[in-house]
């Protein structure tokens, strides 16, 4: 299931066997609920959002084709760590097409360092499309990118992402589960 090339490979959830995906990892992958208001939930210290960049940019073909795009437009591509304390949780990665981006759907433009999710599950219009799953190794940009001054030697690290949709409009947002979120209290 794991293929070595520049973009991810993403398989629908309900096509994966459960064993196929690592125990600590499937608590996290199979949550259909707000990980931000988990991640608050279960950080005994400060949850915080470190923005790595946010700008309007082409985006992977993988993800055009998800959110349906035509191949050559721009999207608000937004990439972010999320830490319980000093420790990185999550790496996440957000599309934002730029047709999303008109009327209340404007502010997504202007989140700083507040967390995506938070605005995304208190809306009373969001729809969450199904959820797909990856795996990551050495090797991929993803990995590259998630682990980045993290000790290597670790294993394989999973990711998911969902359409959000927000009074119709969507968004995709990939979530990569970093080894210290196993050490957060269920």
């Amino acid at each position: 299931m794991t293929i070595y090339r520049y973009e991810p490979s993403w398989f629908p959830r309900r096509r994966i066997r459960h064993s196929r995906v690592p125990g600590r990892w499937r608590s996290w992958l199979y949550d259909d609920d707000s990980l931000t208001a988990r991640l608050k939930a279960g950080c005994p210290r400060s949850f915080q959002v470190e923005v790595l960049r946010q700008r309007y940019a082409r985006v992977q073909l993988n993800e055009v084709r998800a959110l349906g795009m035509p191949v050559c437009r721009y999207a608000l591509l937004r990439e972010v760590y999320l830490y319980c304390g000093d420790a990185r949780m999550v790496y996440a990665r957000s599309v934002i097409p730029l047709t999303t981006l008109t009327g209340k759907q404007r502010k997504l433009a202007s989140l700083g360092s507040r967390p995506l999710g938070g605005l995304l599950f208190a809306s009373p219009d969001m729809r969450r499309e199904e959820v797909e799953l990856a795996e990551f190794v050495h090797g991929a940009p993803v990995f590259a990118r998630a682990t980045k001054d993290i000790p290597v030697g670790m294993g394989p690290i999973w990711g998911r992402r969902s359409i959000f949709r927000l009074a119709g409009k969507p968004l995709l947002v990939a979530e990569v589960f970093l080894p210290a979120i196993a050490t957060l209290q269920e």
